[in-house]
């Protein structure tokens, strides 16, 4: 699995998946999203995208439209998109990313903290207000300043044995002599050298 940018030629399949899970297409740019990918099937597994609000008050970014297909959940899929999108953010020169959502606590495992209301930037209180009637009042603002990021090695480990099924890939077998019928104590071999 790895994680890369997303081209142009990957719209339809983001639209077609943000629309099944029911997420946040508002200023649908595909270049905003990184996907994440199989590397031997080419098969897309996930998703992200990093959002840039231009405001009289500032730049500020803003990570949201996660999504994981289904066959491909609790494999650290999603933890890698959010890793990818922080890096992003980096190298936009963004200290800190927002998020507004309702799953707050898997992100807060990430290293974002949760704010009040009153924490919110100005330029940002729409946009929280917005996602709150898309998904529910539930929904919390949070803050990562990025060097504060931190990726768990559970999801590392997950992440390099991903497969479609939700499966960890099955192990190399080692074929033994017994696989085939023969008893290694009482058979001869061409180049036996007996001793």
């Amino acid at each position: 699995m790895y994680v890369r940018d997303a081209k142009n030629r990957d719209e339809a399949w983001l639209l077609d998946h943000i629309e099944e899970m029911g997420l946040d297409e508002r200023s649908f740019r595909s270049r905003d999203y990184v996907i994440a990918v199989e590397e031997g099937s080419n098969t897309r597994a996930g998703f992200g995208r990093l959002r840039v609000h231009k405001t009289d008050d500032g730049d500020f970014v803003e990570l949201t439209g996660i999504g994981v297909l289904e066959s491909w959940r609790g494999q650290g899929i999603g933890a890698h998109v959010v890793e990818r999108l922080i890096e992003k953010a980096g190298d936009q020169e963004f200290e800190e990313v927002y998020c507004f959502t309702p799953t707050a606590t898997y992100l807060e495992q990430f290293g974002f903290e949760t704010l009040d209301d009153d924490e919110v930037p100005d330029a940002l209180a729409d946009r929280l207000e917005q996602v709150r009637s898309d998904e529910g009042e539930d929904a919390a603002p949070l803050r990562l300043d990025r060097e504060e990021f931190v990726l768990p090695e559970r999801f590392r480990e997950r992440f390099k044995a991903a497969s479609a099924d939700g499966a960890a890939a099955e192990p190399e077998v080692t074929e033994t002599a017994e696989d085939f019928g023969i008893d290694p104590d009482e058979a001869t071999y061409k180049y036996d050298t007996g001793g």
